[in-house]
């Protein structure tokens, strides 16, 4: 599961060829969360309230990117590291 960024002790990942909704998941000391790139909720697992408010943040920037990465890997091809949030 390649890992396409890394902020605040936050890291980004997305499998090869994984199942619908686009997502990726999110992962903050033992907090593990799935997030939906299409409308930005998570949809699985729990993170603490900033963490998931960074996380979405990001997101959100990084909108066009992530879709594009799932696209990538949904191919397995290598999704493109994206830039942390700052």
């Amino acid at each position: 599961m390649p890992m396409i960024s890394f902020f605040y002790g936050i890291i980004i990942r997305m499998f090869f060829s994984d199942h619908a909704p686009p997502h990726f998941h999110a992962q903050y000391g033992e907090y593990k969360a799935i997030i939906s790139i299409l409308d930005l909720k998570l949809i699985e697992g729990e993170l603490p309230r900033r963490a998931l408010g960074l996380i979405l943040d990001w997101a959100e920037l990084h909108q066009k990117e992530l879709l594009d990465n799932w696209s990538l890997a949904a191919n397995n091809e290598m999704p493109n590291s994206i830039k942390p949030l700052e």
